[in-house]
């Protein structure tokens, strides 16, 4: 082949122009195919119009997906010093707030607008309004190995970034398309589901919590197993729970609904006493100062009045009986709901409610040390088409620069080594 290598790069969100950038900084010819009349429309959105572009904590459990260890060889060829320096050289300086990074100007628009010059910089053609409805692997010899069909025109590549996003978020464009093209080649898709969504719980008496916040540690359990937990400010709804920390740990409690298991969250609702005995030590203490008052009275200073009155009321204690009236049983009643305050989990948000996805092409049928598909040479993924999704913090947007980049980088074909040309 003489000239250029032609990159056809579907998806103009996170990932995509990232790849976009990755793959004409090593030599390519790129085209992006975006359906949107502007790229990094997602971008704007995140972190509340501010933009938490990545996160200083890297562990690896904030990377969720069915192949373990997949996220963490991505990262390990275009991990966060890489990530920092390539939005440097494009003029994005971070700050950091707890270990959460932010473009210093506290705006999103300043990544977005900083990626799309890059872009264009470099070279990259940016085909607005084309919405890829078909992708086609060619035969041999036909010159170009990938033809991506849209509403008025074929476009065609030596390689192809599939970088469509999710079906999160469909008012930003992303709609879940790109599962449909990467089936049509032979990957598997694993079903996708909301995930950093609210979740829907049976109990009326969520109606009577709405508008409460609390600190709270989150547990989600499944068939009796607990699989997550973090803590937390929660917000109570008119039907369920929702804030960061039922964010964080909503994916694995709507997969496990999906699979046919009885979820339950259990909210540790004084998480700041948890050694043993604690609890009883502290309410014995309050007793002992203020068992003369009523019940209401005996938990104000200490819960929301309404948080107070179901707590009560799910123990079965009469509202007319003094404090120190309680027996041992009562009592221990009442702890049980304050250490474990038990809800049925029904559902989750919708796709138009949830930030990211979970699920999409299966990681097994990706290299990730190239993020080359294993059934189509010259085909690639990036971002959310692929079966990763993180915790809030920064991780979806950490995920989308690393599998991005490395996506460009290879499908350039010219890869000098880990990190590529910086």
């Amino acid at each position: 082949m003489t000239g250029k290598r032609r990159v056809l790069v579907i998806g103009g969100g996170a990932s995509g122009l990232m790849a976009a950038i990755a793959a004409a900084e090593h030599g390519a010819k790129v085209t992006l195919l975006e359906r949107n009349r502007q790229v990094g429309k997602k971008i704007l959105v995140t972190g509340n119009g501010r933009c938490n572009l990545t996160n200083l904590d890297q562990n690896l459990s904030h990377y969720r997906g069915g192949e373990p260890g997949f996220a963490a060889a991505v990262l390990g060829e275009f991990g966060l010093s890489e990530t920092l320096d390539r939005f440097k050289r494009m003029g994005v300086h971070t700050r950091s707030r707890n270990g959460y990074l932010y473009p210093y100007s506290d705006q999103a628009s300043s990544v977005a607008d900083a990626l799309r010059m890059e872009a264009e910089h470099l070279g990259v053609k940016l085909a607005l309004g084309n919405q890829a409805l078909a992708l086609e692997a060619l035969p041999e010899g036909k010159g170009a190995r990938f033809a991506a069909r849209t509403e008025g025109w074929t476009y065609e590549g030596d390689a192809c970034v599939l970088a469509a996003g999710s079906a999160a978020a469909p008012a930003t464009g992303s709609d879940g398309s790109g599962y449909a093209l990467a089936q049509s080649l032979g990957h598997r898709i694993i079903k996708p589901l909301p995930a950093l969504t609210a979740l829907r719980c049976r109990e009326a008496f969520y109606g009577r919590l709405a508008g409460l916040r609390m600190e709270a540690v989150v547990r989600i359990l499944a068939d009796g197993k607990e699989l997550a937990l973090d803590r937390g400010e929660v917000q109570f709804t008119k039907n369920g729970i929702s804030g960061i920390p039922v964010f964080q740990v909503s994916r694995f409690a709507v997969r496990a609904l999906d699979e046919g298991k009885k979820v339950e969250g259990r909210l540790d609702l004084l998480p700041g006493l948890t050694g043993k005995g604690e609890l009883e030590e502290f309410f014995q203490d309050r007793l002992r100062q203020g068992g003369w008052k009523g019940p209401r009275q005996f938990l104000t200073g200490l819960f929301p009045e309404k948080m107070s009155l179901c707590l009560l009321e799910r123990a079965g204690l009469s509202k007319d009986r003094k404090a120190e009236e309680w027996d041992e049983k009562e009592l221990g009643r009442l702890l049980l709901l304050v250490r474990g305050f038990r809800t049925e989990i029904i559902g989750g948000g919708s796709f138009e409610q949830a930030q990211v996805c979970s699920g999409g092409v299966d990681s097994a049928q990706i290299c990730p040390q190239t993020m080359e598909s294993l059934l189509v040479p010259g085909l690639y993924f990036a971002g959310e088409t692929v079966d990763i999704d993180g915790a809030c913090g920064g991780y979806n947007l950490q995920w989308a620069w690393s599998s991005g980049y490395v996506a460009g980088m290879h499908a350039a074909g010219t890869c000098p080594g880990k990190g590529g040309v910086l």
